[in-house]
């Protein structure tokens, strides 16, 4: 008890310390990050144009988002891609963790394989699909020409392939996903898979019974920043459709963008309150479907 007390009074006269370490990190987030939040949360009720002083017009901007065809379609993606991403994405970036782990003969060169992707930006990415997906001389056409001669499509320019086109940029390169469940993974005790091993558990069973619960934390870590990286998803699509063709790939981020250019800052700053608040409670809800706060 008295050990406990003493070390008790220790934390008590370290924490004038510890704030003194925090004070920098405080005040980079305030200043970088509080700020515009609570100058978006201002303004998205306002009519600005940059330069004049922004009038208040209560929800006007909003019920003008509400009634844009574009706006809703780029909600309606936004789901979609959502639900692709949490499930399939992730799910694909948790297997190749899986088989990493098992170092099969050649893991090595898949995993530098793997990782490449992710070295490239995401600009540069968009590009490189340009030309994968060109009708005329892409990779991609070629090779099914090879099967079927009279084969034709614009990927990026035609409905509904660009929807399809835009989400194969993204889809199979889950390196993130990977990266974080493989840490897991290698953070749990060898002992485990040797008694499971003793005890006649098959491979299936360790995954199911040992792997999966014990990276519950990481796979719902994963989730969470592939769904929320969708929300901020724009080289891919800007350098590609522009939202096109229609409105089959429009987003918030281009929607955002397109208001700056128009010199309307209230709007794309309510679009850009619209993107937290969907990132907040998609944090919300997928913390609780994971149970992330309780201990693993």
């Amino acid at each position: 008890m008295a050990k406990t007390q003493r070390l008790s009074r220790l934390e008590r006269r370290a924490l004038p310390s510890v704030y003194l370490f925090l004070l920098p990190t405080l005040l980079i987030f305030m200043v970088f990050y509080l700020t515009p939040i609570l100058t978006v949360l201002v303004t998205a009720f306002t009519r600005w144009d940059g330069f004049n002083q922004p009038v208040f017009i209560g929800v006007e901007n909003f019920t003008k988002l509400f009634g844009r065809e574009s706006f809703l379609y780029a909600l309606r993606n936004l789901s979609l891609w959502g639900v692709i991403a949490m499930t399939l994405h992730v799910f694909i970036g948790v297997i190749v963790a899986f088989l990493l782990f098992d170092r099969f003969k050649g893991w090595k060169a898949v995993r530098a394989v793997y990782m490449i992707p992710n070295v490239i930006s995401a600009a540069a990415w968009a590009m490189i699909y340009r030309f994968v997906f060109n009708n005329d001389y892409g990779l991609l056409n070629n090779l099914i020409r090879t099967v079927n001669p009279g084969f034709s499509v614009n990927w990026f320019y035609e409905s509904p392939a660009a929807f399809a086109a835009i989400t194969y940029t993204w889809l199979f390169y889950a390196v993130i996903v990977t990266l974080l469940v493989l840490a897991d993974l290698m953070a749990v005790p060898q002992e485990l898979y040797e008694a499971a091993t003793i005890d006649g558990a098959s491979g299936f069973q360790v995954t199911r019974h040992i792997k999966l619960p014990l990276c519950r934390n990481a796979i719902g870590t994963a989730v969470i920043c592939s769904g929320t990286a969708r929300i901020s998803m724009y080289e891919a699509i800007s350098l590609t459709t522009r939202g096109g063709p229609g409105n089959d790939t429009m987003n918030l981020p281009i929607l955002l963008v397109n208001s700056i250019t128009d010199m309307r800052y209230g709007m794309a700053n309510a679009i850009a309150l619209i993107m937290f608040v969907i990132g907040i409670l998609l944090l919300v809800i997928i913390k609780r479907a994971f149970r992330l706060n309780d201990l693993a």
